[in-house]
């Protein structure tokens, strides 16, 4: 097993996380932190999951991004029939992932099966998926299914790795190693029991019951507050003599934030209350304000470095485009006011 530090020096610079990291995670099975454990997962509470992706995302962004949005997409384990989801899970190196976007078609067979046909994009840990999770259109003779309401239908697949075709085509500035590529499907027959609805759940747990903004909004804030943490450290190293004290405690206390939240949640949960439009848009909004504060107070300090911290081989330079990479994720966008 590697030290942290090991994996931090092996991520450093890294176009994708290499093979005995990998093996590593899968030992660990920390990418299905959120798998029930009847499913062989680690069947984490809220808190625990989020905090042991604040300790990945602080070694190392590109991981960090990784772990999250493919133990986000295991989730999705609770939404597939319960022999389904056994007959995945019960190997260690099952890992989702996918796209959110609806990308394709879904043509509905004379037998109930269907074709998949269609292009997704930012496929988080492309190289590295047992399966890849889309959504698409469902149609009967070329044309949409409709419901009730006359609009189209969209189910969500799981199709094996195999039948995909990985596009290689991340370009952006930082997170270089989360492997997000676009993905390909062309023609693959895929059963019923492989669909699924992601607010239809076969497992009873407080966690099928977290609104799905608030998990949004949990995971992604402890990724950005973990590279935070991690920038702060490489800064200090290049301005021994700069007083960060102030940031560090930023990121102490909002994690601490976090945690409380957390709880309440599935202390709420536990109890079957409902949790209300206003406590989401209180953790929306907490979130959204401090990844802009953090924002703003990078830079402030990215400036200050020096030369050295603009050399593309050194750690802070990383640290800094993973965290100005991963916070164009439109999930805490803000529109701005520029007069």
């Amino acid at each position: 097993m590697f030290t942290l530090k090991e994996i931090r020096e092996k991520m450093h610079g890294a176009s994708e996380v290499p093979q005995s990291i990998i093996d590593q995670i899968h030992h660990e099975r920390l990418l299905q932190i959120w798998v029930p454990k009847r499913y062989g997962g680690l069947g984490f509470r809220l808190n625990q999951g989020l905090q042991l992706l604040f300790d990945w995302s602080k070694i190392d962004g590109s991981l960090g991004w990784m772990l999250t949005l493919c133990s986000g997409a295991n989730f999705f384990s609770r939404n597939l029939k319960s022999n389904i989801a056994k007959e995945l899970f019960s190997n260690s190196k099952t890992c989702f992932g996918g796209s959110g976007m609806i990308g394709g078609t879904a043509e509905k067979q004379n037998d109930g099966t269907f074709l998949i046909n269609g292009l997704w994009h930012f496929a988080t840990g492309a190289p590295h998926l047992s399966h890849f999770t889309l959504n698409a259109i469902l149609t009967e003779n070329g044309d949409p299914l409709l419901d009730e309401s006359g609009l189209e239908i969209i189910r969500s697949f799981v199709i094996s790795k195999d039948h995909a075709e990985i596009i290689p085509n991340w370009k952006s500035m930082g997170m270089k190693a989360t492997g997000t590529y676009s993905f390909k499907v062309d023609n693959v027959k895929v059963t019923e029991e492989y669909s699924f609805i992601y607010d239809e759940f076969f497992t009873d747990d407080v966690l099928d019951k977290i609104p799905f903004r608030i998990f949004a909004d949990f995971t992604l804030l402890v990724n950005y507050l973990g590279m935070a943490s991690h920038f702060s450290e490489e800064a200090i190293k290049i301005r021994p003599h700069r007083d960060l004290n102030f940031f560090d405690k930023k990121i102490e206390d909002a994690m601490v934030k976090v945690i409380e939240f957390a709880n309440e949640i599935e202390g709420l949960l536990n109890v079957s209350e409902t949790i209300t439009q206003e406590k989401q848009s209180e953790i929306h909004d907490y979130s959204s304000d401090l990844v802009e504060s953090l924002s703003q107070q990078i830079l402030l300090i990215y400036i200050q470095l020096g030369i050295k911290a603009s050399h593309t081989d050194s750690a802070v330079y990383q640290v800094f485009c993973d965290y100005f990479t991963a916070t164009q994720h439109s999930n805490f966008r803000k529109e701005l006011n520029f007069k």
